[in-house]
């Protein structure tokens, strides 16, 4: 049974992590690799399955309790509360912050995030083979896939409840593989300033509501991010395994499909920029050294985790 002081190391790496995958850049999956966890989080989240969730659910009927607190235990349910509990307090934080920088600094902001997928991109690219022609088919197809979403979803796909759900099965489920991100398949997707601005305006309204202010913007913001986490969930529960089962069976062209959608995003943040820059009549020639300035700031802060995290088998 671990200790309080264990408890609270679990939380503060589940900070670093919730951190991590709230901008598109370095993995939750990186830091867990480099604080050591990683390894027990993916057993305990290939552990959950439908029949153990319906274990774990029959504990409201007093006698099914044994059993249901063995179902949670087979799941390592305590590291994965701790570790969520973790992730979900950076998240929410790091995404205030970043919905304030969008609105007041889009360009910069942006710039960081070219910044950190380039990187992460350099970084990851050094630890993939893609020395047969399978692998360069893969790297082609996974760089095509981000490239030319990226460029279509930013415009095309909008926020309708089916795009919001297939987003939140692909970005939890990202968040278990080392190198890629889950916000960045957010941005892929053209949904990550959407869903910022919808979890901030959810934030607000349960807090309207605990201080009896009325539930109208609870009730607006809550079927995104509602439908959101449901997406969460299926991916946890097929995604993810998917993934993992193909690492397995082929691992190198796995690696190199899911570096190059890393590749092919660097795209999303030009566009995104492009469109506000649109919106507002400035032109890239004064928007350019902003964007670089930043994109240097993101590059350096992946090379300095990069730094820390030593070698590192992605």
């Amino acid at each position: 049974m671990a200790d309080a002081r264990e408890w609270l190391a679990l939380y503060l790496k589940g900070l670093a992590m919730g951190a991590a995958d709230a901008v598109p850049g370095v993995s939750g999956g990186t830091i867990a690799l480099i604080v050591g966890i990683y390894e027990r989080l993916i057993t305990a989240v290939t552990a959950i399955d439908p029949a153990r969730i319906r274990r774990i659910c029959s504990g409201v009927v007093r006698g099914n309790r044994p059993d249901a607190l063995a179902a949670f235990r087979e799941a390592d349910g305590g590291f994965l509360v701790v570790l969520l509990t973790g992730i979900l307090s950076a998240v929410v934080a790091v995404l205030r912050l970043v919905e304030v920088l969008l609105v007041s600094v889009p360009v910069g902001t942006y710039g960081f995030f070219f910044g950190l997928i380039g990187a992460s991109a350099v970084v990851l690219f050094g630890a993939v083979d893609v020395g047969t022609p399978g692998r360069k088919a893969a790297a082609l197809t996974g760089f095509l896939v981000a490239f030319l979403t990226s460029g279509y979803a930013a415009t095309a796909l909008g926020h309708a409840l089916p795009v919001v759900f297939l987003s939140g099965a692909v970005a939890v489920s990202a968040m278990v593989l080392p190198g890629v991100s889950g916000s960045l398949f957010l941005v892929i997707l053209g949904q990550y300033e959407y869903m910022t601005r919808s979890l901030s305006a959810f934030l607000d309204g349960a807090a309207g509501v605990l201080l009896g202010n009325g539930g109208d913007e609870l009730v607006t913001a809550a079927p995104p991010v509602v439908t959101f986490l449901a997406g969460g969930v299926v991916g946890v529960l097929t995604v993810a395994h998917a993934v993992r089962y193909a690492l397995k069976r082929a691992r190198a062209a796995t690696l190199a499909f899911l570096v190059s959608l890393v590749v092919g995003a660097l795209r999303a943040p030009v566009v995104e920029v492009s469109l506000r820059l649109a919106e507002s009549g400035e032109t890239w020639a004064s928007a350019a050294p902003r964007f670089a300035a930043a994109a240097v700031v993101g590059a350096a802060a992946v090379l300095v985790v990069d730094r820390y995290a030593g070698v590192v088998e992605y």
